[in-house]
């Protein structure tokens, strides 16, 4: 009698994982404003750490009224898996220790992605300043190769900096994403460059508002034309976002529908100008504090 065959143990997705295991609190973020619990996740023996941001724990903001934190961090991943990057890390909706709330796996950044007053670093090449640091802070009134000027900053003692970040395809990408959901809430420490050499983005929370909210530290491509890849990018996510399509429908599940359409809106108008977004010059362009 011949040995039966042996089955390959199925492999589970970060999304599934997330969505179906057994979370268990292990501590709590208290540098952030709403609740954030770094907890493990536990699935058929597989497990991860990751973050969960519960509905409860959430300050109510008055230009947000309607739907949730954790429901727009959703749609944000929804958006970024649509556009094909995969910027944002797998993120769920689902019940946990104190209510529903958001889940996402977490991400052991490297130590990069902080402005520091960079000298020399400045200087590097595009190559070394995508690799070893997204932001700085430089002397002078222009960047070095391989960066790009965002504006001044105030860095104490009567003294000032140029704020830059890295000409960083990835960065690139990533402005797209923001300008889509109308990011309002664009800070270093939520760029989170992996030892693998993907850039995850988190904290989405305070985006797709009807109205224009983009607040970034990105802006070094302000008005420059879009790339091809972005091009098409987009218009794949705008016959995506048509009614009845099934990222439209699950959209309507996280947020409203006064704000889908103006997201259809912001895709429209990025394929109509061809351009990367520019500051509206109607309220400060980026968040405060920007790290």
């Amino acid at each position: 009698m011949s040995a039966p065959e042996r089955i390959p143990p199925r492999s589970l997705t970060p999304h599934e994982l997330l969505a179906k295991g057994e979370l268990t609190v292990r501590g709590q973020i208290r540098e952030a404003s709403n609740a954030v619990l770094y907890c493990t996740v536990e699935y058929e023996g597989v497990s991860a750490a990751c973050v969960y941001k519960p509905v409860a724990g959430e300050r109510p903001l008055w230009d947000f009224p309607d739907g949730t934190l954790a429901q727009r961090e959703v749609a944000a991943y929804e958006l970024s898996e649509a556009m094909g990057w995969g910027l944002v890390p797998p993120t769920v909706l689902r019940d946990g220790p104190y209510g529903q709330g958001m889940c996402q796996l977490w991400i052991e950044a490297s130590e990069a992605g902080e402005a520091d007053e960079a000298g020399e670093d400045a200087e590097d090449t595009g190559e070394a300043a995508g690799q070893d640091r997204l932001l700085a802070l430089v002397e002078g009134d222009e960047p070095g190769p391989g960066w790009k000027a965002v504006g001044y900053a105030d860095v104490g003692e009567n003294r000032t900096a140029l704020l830059v970040h890295a000409d960083d395809e990835r960065l690139r990408r990533l402005a797209v994403l923001d300008a889509v959901i109308n990011n309002g809430d664009r800070k270093g420490g939520h760029l989170l460059p992996a030892a693998d050499g993907r850039l995850y983005a988190i904290d989405h929370g305070v985006t797709f508002n009807a109205d224009d909210k983009l607040r970034t530290l990105l802006w070094g491509w302000a008005g420059e034309p879009l790339t091809e890849e972005a091009l098409e990018a987009l218009r794949r996510l705008s016959a995506d976002l048509a009614e009845g399509r099934p990222l439209a429908v699950r959209l309507a599940e996280l947020i409203t529908p006064a704000e889908i359409e103006a997201l259809r809106g912001r895709v429209a108008e990025l394929l109509r100008t061809g351009r990367h977004r520019e500051p509206s010059g109607q309220w400060p362009a980026i968040p405060w504090p920007p790290v």
